[in-house]
């Protein structure tokens, strides 16, 4: 038993203020949740005006994390089909450095990461310090997908039972436990549930069949998996409740609006950079005297 005042510190919380920030009080319902942008928000313009902004001061963030070299950055997506994962990530990112920043998209698992508990594919892609990682998909589809097709918990190697409440009370406690550890070892964690409503999704599934161009987009099984759509929200529901945390906080963004969704993405991805305030790393005295001659060094030739 721990002595007091010797239990662990938890880390820095590192949610910003933000009206689509999850809160913590497992009140939230995503099936009456908003998917429509407020009627204020600005016009698609203004957003994407916006957004090339945010993208050049996100630019400039990552340059100094990157040149730091103490902490990470974890960005995670998780959102319904046809919910704007890939345009986002391609539009708020575009702009960084490749050399600091690596997105990874997690699909089908294959045979070798069946062969491992759910956790051990996405952690072998996680950001060392210094750099972003961006995640499309990641661990929560072992609380998503597996939730609502139960079978595929199977592929797992695991039986539920009679023991299904635990396995997945279990599940949740696993993946708070592992994003606590991340935190406290350096890692600013962000994670985007991109709320997409069943109309909408359904409009965009159209658009992919209308256009050959978007059909390599399309796949059979997004049109079969409407039919568990409220299971869908339940188990989302769940999933964002059981883990928001001040230093894993969720953002639910109404995803019906893609310039829009965009932006307010980015300006929560700015806003958490610019509060770790990462530096650039100054030479010490002795450094300094050392440039100073090989300074003169190269003026000489």
């Amino acid at each position: 038993m721990s002595k007091r005042g010797t239990e662990p510190q938890l880390p820095r919380a590192s949610a910003v203020d933000s009206p689509w920030r999850v809160p913590e009080d497992d009140r939230l319902r995503p099936s009456r949740a908003r998917t429509r942008p407020p009627a204020d928000a600005p016009d698609e313009a203004s957003c994407k005006s916006q957004l090339h902004e945010q993208v050049a001061v996100l630019d400039a963030l990552q340059q100094r994390l990157h040149a730091e070299g103490r902490r990470a950055v974890l960005i995670l997506f998780q959102a319904m089909d046809a919910a704007g994962k890939d345009s986002t990530i391609r539009a708020v990112f575009s702009g960084i450095n490749p050399a600091g920043c690596a997105v990874h998209a997690f699909r089908q698992p294959t045979p070798e990461e069946l062969g491992h508990d759910f956790l051990w594919r996405s952690s072998q892609r996680l950001p060392a310090h210094g750099q972003i990682g961006v995640f499309n998909r990641s661990w929560y589809e072992a609380v998503l997908i597996e939730r609502v097709h139960t079978a595929l918990a199977a592929e797992h190697h695991v039986s539920l039972g009679r023991h299904a409440k635990a396995f997945w009370a279990g599940r949740y406690q696993s993946i708070r436990d592992h994003e606590l550890h991340l935190a406290r070892s350096g890692t600013t964690i962000l994670k985007f549930w991109l709320h997409v409503s069943k109309e909408e999704q359904r409009r965009r599934l159209l658009s992919r069949l209308d256009d050959p161009e978007k059909h390599w987009k399309f796949q059979a099984g997004d049109v079969a998996e409407r039919a568990y759509w409220p299971a869908y929200q339940k188990a989302a529901g769940q999933m964002l409740n059981e883990t928001a945390r001040p230093w894993a906080p969720w953002y639910l963004i109404p995803a019906d609006d893609k310039p829009w969704m965009r932006t307010t993405v980015a300006g929560i991805i700015v806003q958490t950079l610019a509060a770790m305030d990462p530096r650039y790393p100054m030479a010490d005295q002795e450094r300094l005297d050392r440039y100073a001659e090989l300074r003169k060094q190269l003026v000489g030739e």
